[in-house]
């Protein structure tokens, strides 16, 4: 079993405005557990977290693949998130490249069809579509959680870019809520971007019932 990535760095003030991991962010680490195997084979290159929050994630992916075996960017709306996302990766002895950025706006050109592995963890929480715009307006914690009247608000965005990113051998890894309509959101990826899907590992979470989907071409 690979180690949570440390996070003792990071204080009760920090979490007051970067999203501490919790069940989805912990799901997500066994969900790349459980492909710990293929992604060595792949031995990717250049690895991007979309919203990275604490850093947990990606610290996590490069304990899977070596800390120098890649390159991971991790971009977040949140500065405060960038910082600690920085700070994680020196708590954990690799390089983690925060942006502040939506999505992988400034970058989309430049890592167009070359990005071996991507990580979403989006706000999928059902909220008002105000609360939404507002939280990711403002790149405040808010944005971390809030996703719209069915929490895919922000998850559509991304979608809708993801395949222009992925390498010829690309692995998209998302997180999703029940109701956010899991067998839709596969269908849709595999009719209008030809990505294939599977379901790497689900579970229930107090109220909530989590999967992760990983995308491949």
């Amino acid at each position: 079993m690979i180690p949570t990535p440390d996070l003792s760095h990071l204080s009760t003030k920090d979490y007051d405005l970067v999203y501490e991991p919790a069940e989805d962010t912990f799901l997500l680490l066994d969900g790349l557990e459980a492909d710990l195997d293929a992604l060595k084979a792949a031995e990717p290159r250049i690895c991007l977290e979309i919203g990275s929050g604490s850093g947990c994630v990606s610290a996590f992916l490069s304990k899977i693949l070596g800390p120098s075996s890649a390159v991971y960017i991790c971009t977040d709306i949140n500065p405060h998130a960038n910082k600690a996302t920085r700070g994680t990766g020196r708590q954990n002895q690799v390089e983690l490249d925060p942006v502040n950025a939506v999505f992988a706006l400034p970058l989309q050109q430049r890592l167009r069809g070359s990005v071996d592995v991507v990580l979403f963890n989006p706000p999928y929480v059902p909220t008002s579509f105000e609360e939404a715009q507002m939280s990711q307006n403002q790149g405040n914690i808010g944005g971390a959680w809030a996703g719209g009247w069915d929490g895919m608000e922000v998850t559509n965005k991304f979608l809708e870019q993801v395949e222009e990113l992925l390498s010829p051998q690309g692995r998209f890894y998302l997180v999703a809520l029940k109701q956010n309509n899991v067998p839709e959101i596969r269908q849709r990826m595999e009719d209008i971007f030809k990505l294939h899907s599977e379901v790497v590992i689900e579970r229930r979470a107090g109220r909530e019932y989590l999967y992760i989907i990983r995308f491949t071409r």
